[in-house]
């Protein structure tokens, strides 16, 4: 119960919450079972508190599946970052566009054009 009123304390947010509060409700007497369902009303948290839950229940240690539960976690936070980049990378075509196209009709047709015409004016007089 140390650990998970620990771990509420440096998490912080609904999830730390939910867990700051089983772990007090425990402390103080309080069926594990239910007090873990503080955590199962938090969205995203079901998972975490299914495993809480069983080893509470049953005394099983919860360090192996909690490992895997965060592994999980990590895998989907790096899925979601990484079609959020993606998603970046394509907004940012149309803007970074815009700017360099003046650049490029300055310096890289302006010139050609400019020296064509005047070759042509010259060439014609």
């Amino acid at each position: 119960m140390e650990a998970a009123r620990a771990v509420g304390a440096s998490v912080g947010g609904a999830v730390g919450q939910g867990l700051a509060r089983a772990a007090a409700d425990v402390r103080l007497g309080g069926d594990p079972e239910a007090a873990w369902r503080h955590v199962v009303e938090v969205p995203g948290a079901s998972a975490l508190a299914r495993c809480l839950q069983r080893a509470a229940a049953s005394g099983a240690p919860a360090a192996e599946p909690l490992a895997r539960i965060a592994a999980e976690a990590r895998a989907d936070g790096n899925r979601a970052a990484t079609e959020r980049a993606r998603r970046a990378a394509v907004a940012v075509t149309a803007p970074v566009g815009l700017c360099f196209l003046p650049a490029f009709l300055t310096l890289g047709v302006a010139p050609v054009v400019i020296g064509l015409a005047s070759g042509l004016l010259r060439g014609g007089g």
